[in-house]
């Protein structure tokens, strides 16, 4: 089984395993009620306060596991019942408080909210809106503001506390880029999955006269699945019925390419390649909507150019990505991929379909180059324009590139914020919702911090090292 960091991502795996495998049996129906019980035996509790309490969260899983509900336009959801035990987000003081005179705290409260009652401060949180100015003032680092994981890791401030304490996701703010997911403690917030509409294709595509079925791969797969291959991994996918896999790096050089010429054309551009990166502008920058780069993202690029060679084929897309889910429900997407899925969903449909990936023979991955692979890790967006932007032929006295690479949606937020009061130096702003790039998607199996130079070495491993070459592959499939 795949190596996990957290056992909410145990919890999780174990109930889309056992929702595919009912899917692959044709067992549905009958087995979800029982998916409770066999997680959870019992007859002690081994999370929360009663096995009861714990099968209910299971069952409100397998609901997520079956694509959530229709009416929550994101791609995450809370489970109420789950979010129940973090403390309520407020500043606090601590025993470190000396009771000094200075009262720095107090001066720097806007509201009023702190006291001295026996020498010691205190605040009145009727009073206080948790605007921390008293932290930053405390010159013994006596008063904290404890924030909740979700909280801390919405960028957007897309979750708030309602009325019961319960997080909730302001939907006009959310841009479903996972980050709460993997931050709650209590995995209380889960992605919406959509694996038993990838089982039905992969039954549909062994029917007589079926087409093709694609999965297209984003280049972070590398390194995801401890103890085999990437080879292997393509193996075990062909294994459960895919007719192709094929990198989402070849669409990645696809777009480098255009987004090159695009950029030379218009002077200034955001790239378009991270979704939750393009809602994000569209829900909070408006006016800076007219600059995000016009090229479908390398998940949709690729498998454009797969149905117009194929266009009786289905496509799925596999990577780390929550918001992608979102992506493929997009007008100018939509046609293009049937369905997106995680690391995560992939491993527990692997151990759903019994496949042992160690056994498996070492196929190939190769349909990219090197700096189509590099987009998988922030910055290499902005390395393939470069490599984009030479091979055609651009001079530096012609045009000249200046870009910024964000690494998170905080400093896409400060590039974005600059640019859109015409105060931003760069004119390319490549924008990845999450920190590292994809490589720190929260639909990966681990989220260490990985390193550069292993993304550039998988970069490497690739047979073609300019991006004209592996662009060969177009004329072959013929596309323009």
């Amino acid at each position: 089984m795949a190596k996990f960091d957290t056992n909410v991502q145990e919890l999780k795996y174990e109930v889309l395993r056992e929702v595919a495998r009912l899917a692959k049996d044709d067992r549905l129906t009958e087995g979800l009620l029982t998916i409770a019980e066999k997680i959870i035996p019992g007859p002690q509790p081994t999370m929360r306060c009663c096995i009861y309490k714990e099968r209910a969260i299971v069952q409100e899983r397998v609901q997520m596991a079956l694509g959530g509900h229709p009416e929550h336009t994101t791609e995450v959801e809370v489970l109420p019942i789950a979010c129940d035990e973090c403390p309520v987000s407020q500043v606090t003081v601590s025993d470190a408080c000396r009771g000094c005179i200075a009262h720095r705290c107090a001066n720097a409260c806007p509201k009023g909210a702190i006291s001295f009652p026996n020498h010691h401060a205190f605040i009145d949180h009727s009073k206080c809106i948790a605007c921390g100015k008293c932290v930053a003032a405390c010159p013994y680092s006596a008063i904290t503001k404890n924030v909740r994981p979700c909280e801390r890791a919405c960028k957007p401030g897309a979750i708030k506390m309602d009325a019961n304490k319960k997080a909730h996701i302001n939907e006009e703010k959310c841009v479903s880029c996972g980050a709460c997911v993997y931050q709650c403690p209590f995995g209380a917030i889960v992605d919406k999955s959509y694996i038993t509409k990838v089982i039905r294709l992969l039954k549909d595509a062994k029917k007589e006269g079926a087409g093709p079925l694609y999965a297209v791969v984003a280049p972070s797969i590398s390194g995801q699945f401890e103890g085999v291959t990437t080879g292997q991994v393509v193996s075990g996918m062909k294994a459960m019925g895919f007719t192709t896999v094929i990198e989402a790096a070849l669409g990645a050089d696809m777009v480098a390419y255009m987004e090159a010429k695009e950029l030379v054309e218009k002077g200034f551009l955001t790239s378009s390649c991270c979704p939750a990166f393009v809602t994000y502008i569209k829900k909070n920058y408006p006016t800076m909507v007219e600059h995000i780069s016009h090229n479908l993202s390398p998940m949709a690029m690729i498998a454009k150019m797969i149905k117009k060679a194929h266009p009786d084929s289905h496509v799925v897309f596999v990577g780390p990505c929550v918001a992608k889910k979102g992506e493929v429900k997009q007008d100018r997407v939509k046609d293009l991929v049937d369905v997106a899925i995680t690391f995560e969903e992939l491993q527990a449909m692997i151990d759903a379909y019994d496949i042992d990936l160690k056994s498996m023979e070492d196929d190939v991955l190769n349909n990219a180059s090197y700096f189509g692979r590099i987009f998988a890790r922030s910055g290499g967006l902005k390395d393939a324009v470069v490599e984009a932007l030479k091979e055609q032929g651009v001079a530096p006295e012609d045009f000249q590139l200046k870009a910024i690479s964000c690494s998170g949606l905080e400093e896409c937020k400060l590039a974005l914020l600059k640019a859109s009061k015409g105060l931003l130096p760069e004119n390319f702003i490549e924008g990845m919702a999450c920190e590292q790039g994809c490589i720190g998607g929260p639909g990966c199996l681990t989220h260490g911090v990985k390193e550069k130079a292993e993304v550039d070495k998988y970069g490497r491993l690739a047979l073609e090292k300019r991006i004209d070459d592996s662009l060969v592959i177009l004329d072959v499939l013929g596309n323009d």
